[in-house]
């Protein structure tokens, strides 16, 4: 016996409701519980003091005099980035862009250590190019406090400790991004909270707490949580 027309939509209704409602029930659960307002700073001396002091805390002396600095980024995207020249090395699965990070048009691209020239170079540079402004930025996020295009503001916490909410007005993938850097009792981070136009919530947070020291003094992170997930950072080398 066919099926009629109305009970085939009742089943494929019934199936969309079944597949999307748990998800839009964790959708909201997650909203309601995690999702902030962008509090409201102070910009001025006291903000950059408290942005120094949380250099301060990191050997930020240490971290500018390391000229590379080279990571993997959850087991997928190699980086060998030499600070001093400003051109970086980024590699994963069969690609490899020497990227450079003044002049975009001069980076080299190879497939198999074989050089190309050609759209897919354009289109390969360009995932580069946001492969390494993510993947640095979860590595030496609390350097860039003093850059150019950023806003710092001091805030207060619901427990009346000072944070400093960081804007990035210019530069990245993503202008217009704020962070809030939770600071332990020393000024070093502990965790951030985010305000960006890629996370469906705003003010998640992510861990800023295990760390390791490269040979040349600078601290950097080896992991990341963010809800439940963990954002690695292995094989983390500096040179002078």
């Amino acid at each position: 016996m066919a099926i009629k027309p109305k009970k085939i939509l009742k089943i494929i209704t019934g199936a969309i409701i079944f597949l999307t409602l748990p998800s839009l029930l964790l959708f909201g659960f997650l909203y309601f519980k995690y999702n902030e307002d962008l509090p409201t700073g102070i910009q001025g001396e006291k903000a950059d003091a408290l942005a120094r002091n949380m250099l301060d805390a990191l050997n930020y002396e240490a971290y500018k005099k390391t000229n590379t600095i080279e990571w993997t980024f959850k087991k997928r995207h190699h980086y060998i980035w030499e600070k001093n020249k400003n051109i970086c090395e980024v590699s994963w699965k069969d690609y490899k862009v020497q990227l450079d990070l003044n002049d975009h048009t001069k980076s080299k691209v190879y497939i198999h250590n074989f050089v190309i020239d050609s759209e897919l170079a354009d289109e390969l540079i360009e995932k580069a190019i946001t492969y390494f402004n993510n993947d640095s930025f979860w590595l030496v996020a609390p350097y860039k406090v003093f850059d150019d295009g950023v806003e710092r503001r001091l805030v207060k916490t619901k427990n009346n400790k000072e944070a400093l909410l960081v804007t990035y007005t210019s530069g990245g993938s993503t202008p217009g991004d704020s962070y809030l850097w939770l600071l332990d009792d020393n000024g070093k981070p502990k965790a951030f909270k985010m305000w960006t136009s890629i996370l469906p919530f705003d003010g998640l947070e992510a861990s800023w707490s295990d760390w390791t020291t490269t040979e040349t003094g600078a601290q950097l992170p080896t992991f990341h949580k963010l809800l439940v997930l963990g954002l690695e950072i292995d094989d983390i080398k500096g040179v002078n």
